[in-house]
């Protein structure tokens, strides 16, 4: 199994993700609200590139059923129901709902990655879940750290590189890229604390000085969940069980015992 990752999206075409299995990160907070949302009963979440393109949708919604949510520059965006804090994606907003959802950062990473055979949603929320799953079907992969305006961030490449080490424990036949190598470099590094890492982020304190603070200790919980948001039809759904692969296939598909 090789895996890859990239730091931003900002340098690769959409086209090449063609025929690929990607996983998407954007720990704060896209990623982590996605997660919530849809399990906390959200039919599904569509992600979208552009504000106008998120009102261009909704308006051809039944509104009742359709919650426009998201932020700019963290802040919820003007006329929206909701914005990107998971704190918002409770059960009695979102339960059967459908969210169009467009953040600075992780919704444009998904849309560019839309042309995936297999696309799933990863935080530090469901590690080990997702984990499970990608050692079990045993495919090459790309992963894809959203980033902050086009750069680096530390917390999208360290849930990477950890992302990768849960793998490691279950496959023994990995093939690192050099940037899957430095992002489990940094995981190692600066993942011991996930909650320090994420106040001494650069996007982290610009999230606390905007009075998110509590989506940091949120976003920093480790593997609390198993719902793993999975992209099908230009929308994004829970992985359904009938194809969310076992962990008993592992041994099968790895040749482990």
């Amino acid at each position: 199994m090789k895996i890859n990752v990239y730091f931003t999206p900002l340098s690769i075409d959409e086209l090449y993700f063609t025929g690929k299995t990607t996983v998407v990160i954007d720990v704060l907070r896209a990623s982590s609200t996605i997660i919530t949302a849809l399990q906390n009963g959200a039919k599904e979440i569509i992600p979208v590139g552009t504000v106008e393109f998120a009102v261009k949708v909704s308006g051809g919604m039944f509104g009742g059923q359709t919650l426009l949510g998201g932020e700019r520059n963290t802040k919820k965006i003007e006329g929206f129901a909701l914005g990107n804090s998971p704190f918002e994606y409770s059960e009695e907003v979102v339960s059967g709902k459908s969210v169009i959802l467009y953040t600075t950062n992780g919704t444009k990473a998904i849309v560019k990655a839309k042309f995936s055979t297999d696309l799933f949603i990863c935080s530090f929320l469901n590690i080990n879940a997702l984990a499970n799953h990608l050692a079990a079907i045993n495919k090459d992969f790309e992963i894809v750290c959203s980033g902050r305006s086009n750069n680096f961030s530390i917390e999208d490449t360290v849930c990477a590189g950890k992302l990768i080490s849960e793998i490691e424990k279950l496959h023994d036949d990995l093939i690192l890229s050099d940037s899957a190598r430095a992002s489990q470099a940094l995981s190692k590094s600066f993942g011991k604390s996930i909650l320090k890492m994420l106040k001494e982020s650069e996007h982290g304190k610009i999230l606390i000085e905007n009075g998110f603070e509590d989506d940091l200790n949120f976003c920093s919980k480790l593997s609390n969940t198993d719902a793993i948001p999975y992209y099908t039809g230009n929308v994004l759904k829970l992985l359904p069980e009938n194809l969310l692969a076992s962990a008993e296939s592992i041994s099968k598909n790895t040749g482990t015992t």
